[in-house]
């Protein structure tokens, strides 16, 4: 099993820069010899100066306005942009910390190549480890360099060794896109600085975009220490010099004014820094790597998957093989290890949940804000924490939805009119939970009103797949309750007897009104019906196994039984809208429509075929145009595996592979960077490997022809389940399964006939 990107040259530029983290601190590092950068970032170091307040006056006025239009008009065009008016603040954006320069002094392109990078030069990440790792030679002088960032010390370290005394001679400084301010003494430098109190996003232009108002904003402090072995260290405002040192580690830590996202933040820079010095301070460099590799290896070890042979060539050149038609097994397995490594690099207990970048943005102003987009991304950079072992990593998620249900509740009163919380398309450190533009923005996006509602379905799936009636009565069933409340209050009477959810959309999509305008807002999208009925079906769950029984239960069974059918239309295609309306996009890349398949587990080709068959009609529409993006490839990948067509699904993973994958395995779109693919098709492989969303857990349920020898160790499956499995010439050799909890399971394997097993917790068998 391989656990490393490796290269032989340094990365070009900070999209192809080796990602490390602890969910709080993040680093890309680049791997230059003679002026390394290693870029930095904090995961609560955001633009904004605390909650924002919605300034919407009329909401209740507005919504009946938007029904009137829809229920008594049909007029789609008119309800979308009477829509706006319900719009609240744009999302602040998340922020670069600043860069490490790491520099040798007078060597810069001297010493065997133009770059001066030295002589055998290699470049890795070890997944395992969670190490980059830089080795090279200088005249006759072989170095070693790692850097890491530590969960249990919450430092990032950088070391470099050489194989000859006095070696070592480096500058070391701090630096940043926002206004700092540097000192130095003894062996340690500082920065403090000042993130942007006001910031226009991205897409929108503005004479002065990047503000910072003194008194306003979030402040924070670095600290970098070194220890040199021999040698001499001397600090100044300028950094850190290190001279003749046999070897040489550098701890950087960093702390923020952040004090949650209803509090402003704190003004004082220095209560910052002093954070990040006390944890300097905290360490013991006798056991820093070791405490580190224990938690690394331990969370890193619980899930693995092993392809084809071995391939002895480094990772951007494998990259460029499978877009030149190779077939490379072994890489998509490498993906899949990277999409949990990063899982485990950008969400933590106690940080900030994993956003459109994880947590490496180099932009003060970065696409989409860098934000938490609720209409997929956030919900797909979570996909893969509990089928791959990663439980702990999904934390940062339940936090995120209690800010958001509360934050929202407050959304749902002032424009709705509403009980319970709702969440729209997208949120910030600050959790806006309102339909974002300030009325400039397109409703085919922000007026998603159920973002809430399929955010709340991972926190009972978590469940399922980590049995655990606390985390269901304290953090699961509050927020459930309170998205089933909402929903509820807002389904209407469309005079066929019919309960409507208004205003509804299908996430970024727009069809064509009978008038000819593109129109967003609708009836209950089928989109929308899935989540509704799954959130019912939640909740009544959550009641059965807390043993309670609520009237808003006994409510949602009934208005499920009045919601509009799923529509299929004439040509077999399972419908975005009730009306077959003209879309703007067939080839769009949300697949919304088909959230019933996957990730939701409405649609089962066994249990409901005819859904099952006009989702493949659907899917034929979709992927007849354009190559599909990224997160899409992810998805799309999924859904064949819920429809068991795994080489349709390995055909969506050599496309992704040969288009979309960076040097260093990134999701990269020309210029943009999104990490939800990366985490999206972890979770894909997966569900090609292991599937447990019906009755029956599934075994290589949908394994690709080109996958004939493999084998993986704990995938997980709902009921508390982990599974090893092994195959060779697509015959499976050997079954072993965990329990965490006791039951009665259904296992199949491959297309074999089912068997019943009851085990007691922990208990391990081999079938």
């Amino acid at each position: 099993m391989s656990h490393e990107l490796w290269f032989r040259t340094p990365a070009p530029d900070w999209f192809e820069a080796l990602p490390v983290g602890n969910g709080h601190l993040g680093a890309k590092v680049f791997g230059r010899v003679a002026d390394e950068r290693i870029a930095l970032n904090l995961d609560d170091v955001w633009s904004g100066a605390g909650a924002r307040k919605l300034a919407v006056t009329d909401g209740p006025e507005v919504l009946a306005d938007i029904r009137r239009l829809l229920l008594e008009e049909g007029d789609r065009y008119a309800a979308s942009e009477r829509s706006r008016a319900l719009q609240g603040p744009l999302v602040e954006s998340f922020q670069p910390l600043g860069d490490l320069l790491i520099t040798v002094p007078g060597e810069a392109g001297t010493a065997g190549d133009s770059a001066g990078e030295g002589a055998e030069y290699r470049r890795s990440l070890d997944l395992r480890t969670g190490i980059v790792a830089v080795d090279y030679t200088r005249g006759d002088v072989r170095f070693h360099r790692e850097t890491y960032v530590s969960t249990p010390d919450q430092v990032m370290v950088w070391t470099i060794e050489a194989d000859q005394p006095g070696s070592i001679d480096v500058d070391l400084a701090l630096t940043s896109q926002h206004p700092i301010t540097l000192d130095g003494s003894g062996e340690t430098a500082t920065m403090v600085g000042h993130a942007p109190s006001d910031l226009t996003i991205e897409y929108r232009t503005s004479p002065d975009p990047i503000r910072y108002e003194e008194g306003r904003g979030i402040r924070f402090g670095v600290a970098l220490r070194a220890f040199a072995t021999g040698g001499t260290v001397t600090a100044g405002e300028a950094g850190l010099s290190v001279r003749g040192a046999d070897s040489l580690t550098v701890l950087l830590s960093a702390a923020s004014t952040f004090q949650g996202w209803s509090a402003a933040p704190g003004a004082d820079p220095a209560a910052a820094l002093r954070k990040a010095t006390n944890l300097l301070d905290a360490v013991d460099l006798g056991k820093l790597k070791q405490r580190h590799l224990d938690d690394h290896i331990t969370l890193y070890d619980r899930a693995g998957l092993t392809l084809g042979e071995p391939v002895d060539l480094p990772t951007d050149e494998r990259v460029k093989a499978v877009a030149a038609g190779g077939t490379d097994p072994g890489l998509s397995a490498l993906i899949f290890s990277f999409g949990r490594y990063l899982l485990m690099a950008s969400s933590r207990p106690g940080t900030q949940a994993a956003n459109l970048q994880g947590i490496w943005n180099e932009d003060r102003r970065p696409m989409w804000a860098s934000d938490w987009t609720n209409n997929i991304n956030t919900q797909m950079n979570y996909w893969p924490a509990d089928v791959t072992g990663l439980r702990e990593c999904f934390d940062p998620l339940t936090d995120l939805l209690t800010g958001l249900a509360e934050s929202g509740s407050e959304t749902a009163r002032i424009l709705y009119d509403a009980p319970g919380w709702v969440s729209h398309h997208n949120s910030d450190i600050w959790m806006a939970s309102w339909p974002v533009g300030d009325g400039g923005d397109d409703p085919v996006w922000s007026m998603a009103a159920t973002c809430g509602v399929w955010l709340s379905a991972h926190l009972m799936e978590h469940h399922r797949f980590h049995p655990d009636v606390d985390f269901l009565r304290d953090k699961a069933y509050p927020v459930l309750l309170g998205a089933a409340e909402f929903v509820l209050s807002m389904l209407v009477e469309d005079g066929e007897g019919r309960l409507q959810f208004v205003p509804s959309t299908a996430p970024e999509h727009h069809f064509y009104a009978p008038t000819g305008e593109k129109a967003s807002v609708d009836l209950t999208t089928t989109y929308d019906n899935w989540l509704i009925r799954e959130l019912v079906a939640n909740v009544v769950e959550a009641e059965a196994a807390l043993g309670l029984s609520s009237d808003l239960a006994a409510r949602g069974q009934a208005a499920v039984l009045r919601l509009p059918s799923i529509g299929i239309a004439d040509d077999g295609r399972l419908m975005e809208w009730q009306t077959d309306w003209p879309p703007s996009e067939f080839d769009h890349r949300h697949q919304s429509h088909l959230y019933g398949l996957y990730p939701g587990a409405q649609i089962d080709p066994a249990g409901t075929p005819e859904w099952a068959s006009a989702v493949r009609a659907s899917l034929a529409v979709r992927t007849s145009g354009r190559p599909a993006g990224g997160w899409t490839s992810a998805w799309l990948i999924a859904l064949w595996g819920r429809l068991f067509e795994p080489e349709k699904a390995a055909a969506v993973l050599r496309d992704y592979t040969s288009r979309l994958v960076s040097g260093n395995l990134l999701h990269r779109d020309g210029d943009i960077f999104q990490i939800d693919a990366n985490f999206g098709l972890t979770a894909a492989i997966a569900e090609l490997l292991i599937q447990s969303h019906t009755d029956v857990i599934h075994l290589l349920p949908a394994l690709p022809a080109e996958w004939p020898d493999g084998s993986y160790t704990g995938l997980r499956a709902r009921g508390g389940l982990a599974f090893d499995v092994t195959w060779a010439s697509e015959q499976v050799q050997k079954v072993v399964a965990t329990a965490e909890v006791a039951g009665t399971f259904t296992v199949r394997v491959a297309d074999r006939g089912a068997v019943e097993i009851s085990m007691s917790a922990g208990e391990t068998v081999e079938l």
